[in-house]
């Protein structure tokens, strides 16, 4: 089967894309052409299937089994990697999975003393969050441990992990829905009728093998080095190969007992005279760890890093020598800070996801975060689309509302990379001076001398930087290294260094446009001001601007069968599709939500009320009144204030009046936003709402 290497041998798919209204209701075919038949044979089908296992894959396929869509993931390495990677899990991730069955709590009872691993260390050798702005801290956790506890969260819904020795090579026999098909690597693609057909080699009986697979969308969640991606022939913007590193996983507990009584913290930037590296403290307890160690090809080669040489790196960085360093694995792995030039190709049917679609520095943890963001983004629309509810169209607003958040956590992850770097630079060892040594002797010398030679030239001159570190030196009577001393404690007194928090990006990313109604009110600007990267964070300010994601505020349900305290943020289900209606008790509101109510049985929606009222001034009377002004529908819900942030009411956080009606899509962020005393015919602006947000404007008739 011949790969795709570009959109143009792609043959032009025609979607059923007809909306029709008729006696106030709206019918519509739904998206037929994922149903599976003709054009693929017998291979098995699927609507959606998923290709990559990491966390941002199987964070998906949760997301659209919980929602009722059937899918597959397929994984080309035979079993998951136990080499940490990514450990940052930030706040709006967090809340994220606060609804993955409780995978928040999880990971809050799993993850290292937070005394361990709140800070980060700057050296030669070797605050408590508070839940204010979010019901949820952000964690440290590898990445492995979450695959662990993902996995765990999908075979309490059915899902199951099958391996290539288990599976009958016949295709005909292979019921894909609920599985994770380990071994099976995407090797090309071809559109048919009704979507993609997938050719998936996999090794089974000491031979290989290749399965068809089908389905109507293909999701790409493999990650930096996307298969899938190349084979759509989607190309990726940006600068690539910022640096490149060597990855050392290793255990010694004599290590991290020493760092707990001595230095606990998250990240170690180890600069001295005889070794630089980065050492990331998995978990002090246990001992993980994994050191990443700069190195310049073609002059240094990765072959040459073997676990004697690592094992050695690391006392020199440590400073005196571990009883017990075992090295677990090495691999290599290049910076980039690029992103895809498109999220969705071929003719809407294969759609980039996570580091697919995006590649950060690891400066702030933006990579592993950003991409279950995309998938809590996507997934909701997937599930309308697949309904038949909403418009194909829907998934470009996947595409505009997640990329440029790309583009910036890009930017941002790069800046940060900067500040990083500052610190070596001001102890005399310029990052950047290293980089432009290694190009001149890549470029001018590279032709004319042989490579160990110029291996030696590198090496010597980086040892003549590394001097620089030396006691003799960096120190406060040497009038160079006082000047350094004083350079570093300005950077590190201001603020100006790396940072692994950031609120206002992290909680306060706007969508602009999308599957939303842009606001349209006096004072309201046209476009939202785009925040610019910067070395140091604002302090996150909740807002209930359309495209934001809904503040968080503790409130408790007015009723009898239900009296606990939780956050605005669970008033939107982790189980179901639904959206919700936040109003203050007044009669133009209680109006306007009647009308949400009615249209959004028109749409085959679920939409939920909600009754904010300030906190004390609720009643069992005036609780009875949402009960008649609702009437006859019966989804609504009555909460309190029970927090108020700074003394102020849940309104006057969100800079807003009480007359305020904010609609709240199924990923937490606002899609529509008014006052309910200007609006005039409730149904019809109801009603243009929802065209809008499913993207069935150009439907109406």
């Amino acid at each position: 089967m011949p790969s795709i290497a570009g959109g143009g041998c792609w043959r032009l798919l025609t979607l059923h894309r007809g909306a029709i209204l008729q006696h106030g209701r709206r019918q519509r075919p739904p998206f037929s052409s994922l149903a599976g038949g003709g054009g693929r044979g017998d291979a098995p089908h699927l609507p959606v299937l998923i290709v990559g296992a990491g966390p941002v894959g199987l964070v998906l396929s949760f997301l659209l089994t919980k929602f009722g869509i059937k899918c597959a993931v397929i994984e080309k390495n035979v079993e998951f990697t136990r080499h940490p990677r990514a450990h940052f899990v930030n706040n709006r991730t967090m809340e994220i999975f606060r609804k993955l069955d409780g995978l928040a709590g999880d990971i809050e009872r799993s993850q290292p003393p937070v005394d361990l691993w709140r800070k980060f260390v700057y050296c030669t050798s070797l605050s408590d969050f508070e839940k204010v702005i979010s019901p949820i801290s952000v964690a440290h956790f590898s990445q492995y441990k979450l695959v662990d506890l993902l996995l765990k969260k999908l075979e309490g819904i059915g899902f199951r992990t099958c391996f290539p020795d288990e599976i009958c090579s016949s295709a005909q026999d292979l019921v894909l829905e609920n599985k994770i098909l380990m071994g099976h690597e995407c090797a090309s693609l071809q559109q048919t009728d009704e979507g993609v057909l997938i050719g998936a080699s996999f090794k089974s009986g000491g031979r290989v093998w290749e399965r068809k697979l089908h389905c109507g969308l293909l999701l790409a969640t493999d990650g930096a080095r996307s298969t899938v991606r190349e084979l759509a022939g989607i190309p990726m913007e940006g600068e690539r190969d910022l640096q490149k590193l060597v990855s050392v996983h290793f255990r010694s507990r004599d290590l991290g007992r020493y760092l707990s009584s001595e230095r606990p913290g998250m990240l170690f930037f180890i600069f001295n005279s005889n070794a630089i590296g980065v050492l990331v403290a998995h978990d002090l307890e246990h001992g993980e760890f994994v050191l990443q160690i700069p190195f310049y090809p073609p002059q240094q080669m990765f072959e040459d890093f073997s676990s004697k040489v690592c094992e050695q790196i690391i006392v020199n960085l440590v400073g005196w020598e571990p009883a017990d360093v075992q090295v677990l694995d090495i691999k290599p792995w290049a910076m980039h800070a690029e992103v895809a030039e498109k999220y969705i190709g071929c003719n809407n049917r294969v759609i980039l996801v996570g580091d697919a679609a995006h590649r950060f520095p690891p400066a702030g943890g933006f990579g592993m975060n950003t991409g279950v963001q995309d998938a809590h983004n996507l997934a909701w629309k997937l599930c309308l689309l697949l309904n038949g509810v909403a418009s194909p169209s829907i998934m470009q607003t996947y595409e505009s509302e997640r990329r440029p958040v790309a583009i910036f956590n890009t930017e941002l992850s790069v800046e940060n990379f900067k500040a990083a770097m500052s610190i070596p630079a001001a102890l005399g060892l310029d990052p950047t001076v290293a980089n432009s040594v290694h190009q001149v002797i890549n470029g001018s010398l590279g032709s004319v001398i042989p490579r160990n030679l110029q291996k030696a030239v590198l090496e010597g001159l980086f040892s003549i930087g590394r001097a620089q570190l030396s006691d003799y030196i960096l120190n406060e009577k040497n009038p160079l290294g006082s000047l350094r001393l004083a350079r570093l404690r300005s950077i590190l007194d201001e603020g100006k260094s790396l940072q692994l928090q950031f609120p206002a990006e992290d909680l306060g990313f706007r969508y602009e446009e999308g599957a939303l109604v842009p606001e349209d009110c006096p004072g309201a600007t046209q476009k939202a001001e785009k925040l610019k990267p910067s070395k140091r964070s604002s302090d996150y300010i909740p807002s209930v601007k359309v495209g934001s994601r809904l503040p968080h505020m503790l409130v408790r349900a007015l009723s009898a069968s239900n009296e606990g305290v939780f956050s605005t943020l669970d008033l939107v289900s982790g189980d179901k599709l639904e959206f919700v209606l936040i109003t203050a008790p007044l009669k133009e509101s209680y109006k306007l939500a009647r009308a949400t109510l009615k249209i959004a049985e028109e749409f085959k929606l679920s939409v939920k009320v909600c009754v904010m009222w300030p906190q004390g001034s609720a009643d069992s009377e005036a609780v009875e009144g949402s009960r008649s002004d609702l009437a006859p529908w019966t989804n609504y819900v009555d909460v309190e204030e029970v927090l108020r942030v700074s003394g102020n009411s849940w309104w006057e956080m969100c800079k807003t009046c009480r007359k305020s009606v904010i609609l709240v899509r199924p990923d937490e962020h606002i899609a529509w936003r008014t006052e309910s005393d200007v609006v005039g015919d409730a149904d019809s602006e109801v009603r243009r709402v929802f065209l809008q947000i499913l993207c069935l404007n150009s439907h109406r008739m």
